[in-house]
């Protein structure tokens, strides 16, 4: 299917989740357009937050102008991929486009962090998808065990180098910095006895 049929697809079914109860998301996959309910733990919300406060305050330094935001959706039709990561380096500038998605052309990285119900999407689905549409860094951050990944050098449906971490360590992200000290993993409610 051509991707703008597929783009078509994708709008119809974000003006459709609109009207559902709960927080719905919209991607273009290697199956094409789907969409999934949105729920995620706080926890993945603080971890997103914590990330894109310590990117916003380095970029000013490394890449004036850009900025790390959680919301646009990224897309490449030439790949006919539609994707909504946790996070993504792009130019303050893009958020003022017109249209749904920014030019990945603009992306300096993606972050997305494990959800506990499909972390499928982002092991498998997602390290094939960024570094076929170029996206530079790949950051994937597992609450549910504690891992950081560090996925640079794309090459065709994969990236060349994978650098592993755990909560607490300094992540080298490019040419930035993550402290992962106050990241939290996922536990039982009420407990904060994982760390």
């Amino acid at each position: 299917m051509e991707y703008a049929k597929m783009r078509g697809i994708a709008e119809e079914l974000m003006a459709y989740a609109e009207r559902l109860e709960g927080s719905w998301s919209v991607e273009i996959g290697p199956s094409g357009p789907v969409l999934a309910m949105a729920s995620v733990p706080n926890r993945h919300h603080g971890t997103a937050r914590r990330i894109r406060k310590q990117l916003d305050q380095q970029l000013t330094a490394t890449h004036p102008g850009y900025i790390c935001a959680g919301g646009p959706e990224i897309e490449h039709p030439a790949i006919g991929r539609m994707r909504h990561p946790d996070a993504v380096v792009i130019p303050e500038a893009s958020l003022d486009e017109e249209g749904l998605a920014v030019d990945v052309a603009e992306v300096l990285a993606v972050i997305e962090i494990v959800s506990p119900s499909n972390p499928d999407n982002d092991y498998r689905d997602k390290l094939a998808d960024y570094p076929a549409m170029g996206i530079p860094l790949y950051l994937i951050v597992d609450p549910r065990t504690g891992t950081i990944e560090v996925h640079s050098e794309p090459c065709g449906n994969r990236y060349g180098s994978k650098e592993p971490y755990i909560f607490g360590d300094t992540v080298p992200f490019g040419p930035w910095l993550l402290e992962t000290g106050a990241f939290r993993r996922y536990g039982k409610p009420g407990t904060d006895s994982q760390r």
